[in-house]
């Protein structure tokens, strides 16, 4: 819209770079403290020098990466130079704090660069190093986390491929407390010559004291993620990073070591034998290899954990009014110690609700050992509202009551999510039609199934690759999981059936896909339909029944524009925009400022039978336990099924 940079447009009025005009070459950074550069009037002919340096290194890696290393030393030395001036000049505070840290930015990725041309390497990993045809351990063999109360052994490997010298000035292993690390074979002094490797051993003890704040988790969370938009951040040190920095990291600090006939490496201004080069330094997290469930060998980054993991199944339970008055909880605990955990498991219930038993005895053996444990929860009343329900274990004087999972994937890396040992709990007043067996192919994945068995309907999981051979007579109805056109090859080859289920008198339930350009080419609906991206966004959108006389809306719960509150995140998305006569649009939504949506419940009479496409957020609701969505989606599997099916 506006810029205060001048005009660096071509003839056709366009930038070529997203940098036009910008500045950004290392004496740039002098124009940052504007008027304040006659205060330094050395800085930008000191940067000018340097940034001559790294173009030398960058023109002699062409040849030989290794040929870099003598510019940027010297590079490196007078960067150190400069900001040691600066932080010493006349230049005003916060001109002078902003440069600093961008200088101190400049020397750390200096440093990368003199570490990759040196062909220098450190390696961290807990255990024995593994090498020369050494059984490496299985996965959950692996010592991949780390709880209060372990103790363990870091080997660390530094490796010099330059054809210096190097003196190794620190070798540290860096841990989340002070004290966790105690290195055993330290030595003052370390020379390590070109091609070869030294090695440092490190005992850590993590105290059986040490609490949340040292564990490997996001720096952010959401107290209540269906309702919450925005991350609270829990520190502020990481706000610009992906993740917290690996909790242990193996720090090597170092300078280049040059006899007489190196002097002009240097420029020839140091003295024979002295400690000639810049310090810098080498880091790397401390890792774990293993071999993972397909053969591979790999590594993951040591993480700390707790010593228990308390996870409560499933997250969301719904009760429906009409029922019994109790309700199964299953709590999974797994122990990270090799040693006999023992501890007492508990619920926490609402005032004047019951548990049945009241606590269950717990001990484990081994780590990554996993139990699971079953309770009775009878509500005070079933009238509907919404409750929590939270475990808790007692084991060595310490409570626990959240659990972690794993989250990895192979080009990801890993990581731990964290949630609460803490059940939602919904009473809702529902009413199921009985008799009435539902099928659902999985698409991308929901909890919706479990929430409708929870509320005492009769469904089956149909896998897709089944479909084929699956005798589709004996359901009422099918449902289609969010995005199975997109996730499930197989759904698509076996279209015909599917409609050809809904014209004997079969029900089929299509909810929302994202490949809306395949949708449509696959013309998959029985009447011509287009999907298109429009969505409503706004959870509390105001919903309009276009058509109150239809059976959606009556059977077998009465559904009301109440039946719209309480929504989370979003109404719907990828509603159809065009359609064919023969769909009857039910409900009408839209974000403030927009048009009406009306394509994101369609409903076509097709032989004896009904299809229904949902573009309605029903995948987030359901489990959510909001009651209106869920009755509402009762109807929508009911419908052509109950006394009144038009």
């Amino acid at each position: 819209m506006d810029s205060v940079l001048p005009a660096t447009t071509d003839k056709d009025g366009h930038e070529q770079d997203f940098f036009d005009g910008v500045d950004t070459s290392l004496p740039g950074l002098a124009t940052r403290i504007g008027a304040e550069e006659s205060n330094a009037p050395w800085l930008r002919p000191g940067l000018v020098e340097i940034a001559n340096r790294i173009q030398e290194a960058s023109q002699r890696s062409e040849k030989n990466p290794g040929d870099a290393a003598e510019p940027l030393l010297i590079a490196l030395r007078e960067l150190d130079s400069l900001t040691d001036q600066v932080s010493a000049s006349q230049i005003s505070g916060p001109q002078r704090t902003d440069l600093l840290k961008l200088l101190h930015e400049k020397q750390q990725q200096m440093q990368t660069g003199l570490n990759l041309a040196l062909q220098i390497s450190v390696e961290a990993t807990v255990g024995a190093q593994q090498s020369g045809g050494t059984r490496l351990p299985k996965e959950e063999e692996a010592l991949t986390v780390v709880s209060p109360g372990q103790k363990f052994l870091v080997r660390l490997k530094f490796h010099n491929g330059s054809k210096y010298k190097l003196v190794l000035d620190q070798i540290h292993l860096d841990a989340p407390e002070q004290g966790w690390a105690k290195q055993i074979d330290e030595e003052a002094v370390l020379v390590v010559a070109p091609g070869q490797d030294q090695f440092a051993n490190f005992v850590v003890q993590i105290p059986s004291s040490a609490d949340a704040r040292s564990y490997t988790r996001p720096y952010w969370h959401r107290a209540e993620p269906e309702t919450e938009s925005i991350n609270t951040v829990d520190d502020e040190r990481y706000v610009t990073l992906p993740f917290p920095p690996p909790p242990f990291h193996a720090t090597v600090r170092y300078h280049a070591h040059h006899s007489a006939h190196d002097l002009t490496l240097f420029g020839g201004t140091h003295k024979v034998g002295g400690s000639d080069g810049p310090q810098t330094e080498i880091s790397s997290p401390v890792v774990v290899p293993f071999v993972d469930d397909k053969g591979v060998e790999r590594k993951r980054i040591l993480a700390v954990v707790p010593a228990v993991s308390v996870m409560l199944e499933p997250g969301q339970q719904v009760i429906p009014t009409e029922g019994d008055a109790e309700c199964r909880v299953r709590v999974g605990v797994s122990s990270n110690l090799s040693s006999t955990v023992k501890g007492m498991l508990r619920l926490e219930v609402p005032a004047g609700w019951s548990v049945a038993p009241a606590k269950l005895a717990t001990e484990f053996h081994q780590r990554g050992e996993k139990q699971e444990f079953e309770f009775k929860v009878f509500p005070a009343s079933l009238k509907e509202g919404r409750a929590e329900v939270r475990a808790v274990l007692e084991s060595g004087g310490a409570s626990y009551s959240e659990g972690y999972s794993l989250v990895t994937r192979e080009d990801l890396d890993s990581f731990y999510y964290y949630q609460p040992a803490l059940q939602r709990v919904s009473i809702v007043n529902v009413k199921v039609p009985k008799d009435l067996k539902v099928g659902y192919v999985m698409g991308a994945g929901d909890d919706i199934p479990t929430v409708l068995r929870q509320i005492g309907m009769n469904v089956t999981l149909i896998p897709a690759e089944k479909l084929a051979g699956e005798d589709l007579s004996q359901y009422q109805t099918i449902v289609l999981g969010i995005r199975a056109y997109d996730t499930q090859k197989e759904l698509a080859a076996n279209n015909k059936k599917l409609l050809d289920f809904i014209s004997n008198g079969g029900t089929l339930v299509g909810q929302y896909e994202t490949g809306v350009a395949d949708f449509n080419k696959g013309k998959f609906t029985p009447f011509p339909a287009q999907l298109s991206r429009a969505r409503v966004s706004v959870e509390e959108a105001p919903v309009e029944i276009l058509n109150a006389d239809d059976s959606i809306f009556h059977y077998p719960n009465q559904i009301t524009e109440h039946d719209f509150e309480g929504w989370v995140q979003e109404r719907g998305l990828y509603f159809m925009d065009q359609w064919d006569s023969a769909f009857k649009p039910l409900l009408a939504s839209h974000d403030p400022g927009e048009q009406p949506q009306k394509g994101g419940l369609l409903r076509a009479q097709y032989g004896k039978g009904t299809y229904i496409y949902t573009g309605y957020a029903f995948f987030r609701q359901v489990p959510a336990g909001v009651p209106g969505a869920i009755r509402l989606y009762v109807n929508l599997l009911s419908a052509g099924h109950g006394k009144s099916s038009q």
